[in-house]
């Protein structure tokens, strides 16, 4: 059967509604986040998650790659893809790991903690903008959920649900 046959065939009105879809709604408000952030820290030639990649370094200290990518709840592919860029623009180093010779540690330079510096100011004013159109204690509610569902279980669940 062809697909527009099979679409017509389809009942609208059992299709889920993508007004209902969370994961819709979390990947749309993150994608117009992202691009008004990155709007704010472009003037330092960063995005939004290599502000986020250079800023953990920054306050943990050296990392491996899977550490990293486990503070920043993303997988090892995209990190590794987001982290090639700072490399190359010398603001993060990539060498072996201190207690394991085997793992890879990412460690921030002296040009990235600069570029992490510069790039502050940017992050300031979006954060302060953000604040001022949603109220600071709405922002802070907010940031108070997304931390609760980022540290929530839904992998086990997913799993479980999955195999059915």
């Amino acid at each position: 059967m062809h697909a527009s046959t099979i679409m017509n065939a389809m009942n609208t009105d059992t299709l889920p509604s993508p007004e209902t879809c969370n994961c819709l709604a979390v990947r749309q408000a993150a994608r117009h986040v992202t691009q008004f952030y990155d709007a704010f820290l472009s003037a330092a030639g960063l995005r939004t998650t290599q502000f986020s990649i250079l800023a953990k370094l920054r306050r943990l200290g050296p990392m491996t790659i899977n550490a990293l990518a486990a503070e920043l709840v993303m997988d090892r592919t995209t990190l590794g893809r987001n982290i090639r860029p700072l490399q190359r623009e010398g603001l993060l180093a990539v060498a072996p790991g201190q207690s394991d010779r085997r793992s890879k540690e990412l460690r921030l330079t002296e040009a990235g903690v600069e570029r992490l510096r510069t790039a502050v100011g940017g992050w300031t004013r979006a954060q302060e903008r953000f604040s001022a159109v949603f109220g600071a204690e709405r922002a802070a509610e907010l940031r108070s959920l997304l931390h609760t569902v980022s540290r929530s279980d839904l992998g086990a669940a997913d799993a479980l649900e999955c195999s059915r």
